[in-house]
């Protein structure tokens, strides 16, 4: 009889892991140095049957902004077990493993398939936008836009502007990953084979008066001309604009392509400004998705890094089949930037599990949601609004790449 265990990869495992992870999700491999460096074996976990690997899972070690802060957060990706070793319990180990030993209070990841994660603990904490405009109908901006300058960049001088415009996004606004410096040149990677079709990758930036650069636009286009003349298309693949000039600018730019008439964009979010720009929303077709999806791995820890909406002082009875230390009653005060949570021994005033406290701790979603199915129970007449609230945030969460 085989014997499955689990491990920590070994850095000469670099190809093995990810061709059994193409495998799993049925592309074909590729292999590369950028990729390779990427690659952090130590943070890196493979399920193993007589030595062979069948399953992996692995982190990404970068930070996320939340509610109030920017922290450190296991970014979790390549999760994916050989058709062979199906309903075995590899991925129950391997994610649950996983979950026990990131060193990061939160850990985050896109959901390729999102029956499975709910199961570990992960929810839904951020919706994304895609957006497909009909450029013909939706009109740009038209209103006076304060003097500035748009211009392009090298992937070379991309790599030294464009990292403090997302740092300055983070301080903005909750769900966005930072990268480091190789995880920004595979973002900003163009091999041709990897086009699907599309021109090569333009990088679009607005300079303030003083020079400055304050948005960037990472945009395609594609060629398509029809009977009746052209009809191009425009993808856009990420947008970082902090600044409101900027946004209309880049905005104003991008609606006005001459000979295109379509144009995408997948990662909005749903508070996006862009709908008071155009003359006409509607040409706009929106598509809600589910975007970032969060665990809470120590409840105290993730309670006590971000920030509240308004001045709380509860107790919250926690449950966690996974993570037995998540599970008891904690005090959460939280009045500005001074924030503590704590185990008490105290009634509680709530209680709910890691799931929620996940799917509400960017922001986005209420926790009086889960009321009417029982999976947030008041014990405190009132009590509910008051968190509600609190855990609410003025902007959504966005997330710019599924990593």
């Amino acid at each position: 009889m085989s014997k499955i265990e689990i491990r920590t990869a070994q850095a000469s495992e670099y190809e093995t892991f990810r061709t059994v992870f193409a495998a799993a999700m049925m592309f074909e491999p590729s292999f590369d140095e950028l990729s390779a460096e990427l690659f952090e074996p130590e943070r890196a976990l493979v399920a193993t049957d007589d030595g062979k690997v069948i399953g992996t899972t692995r982190v990404l070690t970068r930070d996320l902004s939340v509610p109030g802060a920017v922290v450190d957060a296991a970014h979790v990706t390549s999760v994916g077990v050989l058709p062979t070793h199906r309903r075995r319990g590899v991925m129950s180990g391997l994610i649950g493993r996983q979950l026990r030993e990131v060193p990061e209070a939160i850990a985050v990841l896109w959901a390729s398939e999102p029956a499975i994660y709910g199961r570990f603990g992960y929810a839904t904490s951020s919706w994304k936008v895609g957006y497909e405009a009909d450029l013909h109908r939706v009109g740009p901006p038209n209103d006076r836009l304060r003097p500035g300058e748009l211009g392009e960049l090298t992937t070379e001088d991309a790599l030294k502007e464009l990292p403090p415009i997302l740092r300055r996004l983070q301080e903005q606004r909750p769900g966005v990953s930072s990268r480091t410096e190789p995880a920004w040149r595979k973002h900003l990677e163009d091999k041709p084979e990897d086009r699907h079709g599309w021109n090569a990758l333009r990088i679009l930036v607005h300079r303030d008066e003083s020079g400055t650069i304050d948005g960037y636009a990472l945009w395609r286009g594609k060629i398509n001309w029809t009977q009746t003349g052209p009809l191009n298309e425009v993808l856009l693949e990420e947008l970082a604009a902090p600044e409101p000039a900027a946004y209309k600018a880049i905005w104003q730019y991008l609606l006005t392509m001459d000979l295109s008439g379509k144009l995408g964009y997948g990662f909005a979010s749903v508070d996006e400004a862009l709908v008071h720009l155009v003359a006409t929303p509607t040409a706009l077709d929106r598509r809600l998705g589910e975007g970032l999806w969060v665990r809470v791995t120590d409840v105290p820890r993730a309670l006590s890094q971000r920030r509240y909406s308004v001045p709380l002082d509860v107790v919250l009875e926690v449950t966690d089949d996974l993570i037995a230390a998540n599970t008891g009653r904690f005090r959460l005060t939280a009045d500005g930037a001074a924030v503590t949570c704590v185990r008490t021994e105290d009634a509680a005033d709530l209680s709910l599990s890691v799931t929620e406290l996940g799917a509400t701790y960017l922001g986005a979603r209420s926790l009086a949601e889960f009321v009417p199915t029982g999976r947030v129970i008041e014990h405190t007449p009132g009590v509910l609004s008051q968190v509600s609230a609190a855990f609410r945030w003025a902007v959504a969460p966005v997330s710019l790449e599924i990593f």
